[in-house]
């Protein structure tokens, strides 16, 4: 069975958390970081996708530790999130490496310019 591409908001929050365990504030502020600003995670939106990933087992709690009185947890992806997370990596570089050729390609430049 083939996987479903991604939504975006998921891909990136797999992303950050691919390298290293991150509380949310640290998920919104490294997506803001690697997006360019572009996406822009609000409260509500990180913590259900956080609970769905959970849930799902892409994503799991690293740690729990309360500062100024408030819980902060940190999540880590899980090894089936490694998996999801290398599948969408690998099905992006393919989909772009045929955008590229095609870009590439003597006929699809000529079309291309009698747009221009």
């Amino acid at each position: 069975m083939t996987q479903r591409a991604l939504q975006e908001p998921t891909l990136l929050m797999l992303t950050v958390l691919a390298d290293q365990p991150r509380h949310g504030y640290a998920i919104v502020q490294e997506i803001l970081t690697i997006s360019h600003g572009r996406v822009r995670l609000r409260t509500g939106t990180l913590y259900s996708a956080l609970e769905r990933l959970v849930q799902e087992d892409l994503i799991e709690v690293h740690s729990e530790e309360t500062v100024a009185g408030r819980l902060r947890r940190s999540y880590r992806l899980t090894a089936q999130g490694r998996v999801v997370l290398a599948a969408e990596a690998e099905r992006m570089r393919s989909a772009a490496a045929e955008a590229e050729r095609r870009l590439a390609d003597p006929v699809t430049s000529r079309w291309k310019e009698s747009f221009a």
